[in-house]
C-alpha cells in the first residue's frame, strides 16, 4: 500500500481519499492485516451493519474482526461501479468476488464463490480513514450459499 504522509487538520484529499480506498480493498485482498490498520486513525470506528453486536473501535477490533473474516472468506477482488465524494469521506459501491472458505454470515460457503454488492462509507479525519461502514447485499450471499 503506497502511502504519504498525512497533514494533521488538513482536508483529505481526493487522490488521498483513492488511495486509502483502494490501498485498504488491495489489503482485504491478500488479507494483509497490518496494512487494513495501517490505514486507518488509531480510534477509528468500524461498523458493518447487519453484523452482531456493537460498532467496532480502535486497531485491535478492526484487526480481529478482519481476522476472524479471513477465515470464512477470501476475497478475490472487487469490482469497482461508482464512487461519490464529499468533503471528508467516500461513498463507495462495488461487487465483491470471493470465496467463502468457512461459514460467512453463518453459511456454509464449503469453497463456493460469491459476489455480491457492497456499499461503503469510508469517513476521513488527518489523511487516514476516521470510520468505515458497510452494507451488504446478504441476500444474494443467501442465495448463492443457501441449501441447494
Amino acid at each position: 500500500m503506497t502511502t504519504t504522509a498525512p497533514v494533521p487538520g488538513a482536508q483529505t484529499s481526493r487522490e488521498r481519499m483513492d488511495e486509502l480506498v483502494d490501498g485498504h480493498y488491495r489489503a482485504e485482498e491478500t488479507s494483509d492485516l497490518a496494512a487494513i490498520v495501517a490505514g486507518f486513525q488509531p480510534d477509528a470506528e468500524h461498523d458493518v451493519v447487519g453484523r452482531p453486536g456493537p460498532t467496532l473501535h480502535g486497531a485491535a477490533q478492526i484487526e480481529e474482526f478482519y481476522r476472524a473474516l479471513f477465515t470464512d472468506l477470501r476475497i478475490d477482488r472487487f469490482e469497482p461501479v461508482r464512487r461519490r465524494y464529499g468533503a471528508d469521506h467516500v461513498v463507495d459501491e462495488s461487487v465483491l468476488h470471493a470465496t467463502a472458505t468457512g461459514h460467512p454470515f453463518g453459511l456454509d460457503g464449503r469453497g463456493r464463490p460469491v459476489q455480491t454488492r457492497f456499499l461503503h462509507v469510508f469517513d476521513f479525519r488527518d489523511g487516514l480513514i476516521s470510520r468505515e461502514s458497510a452494507w451488504i447485499d446478504l441476500a444474494a450471499i443467501q442465495q448463492q450459499l443457501g441449501p441447494q
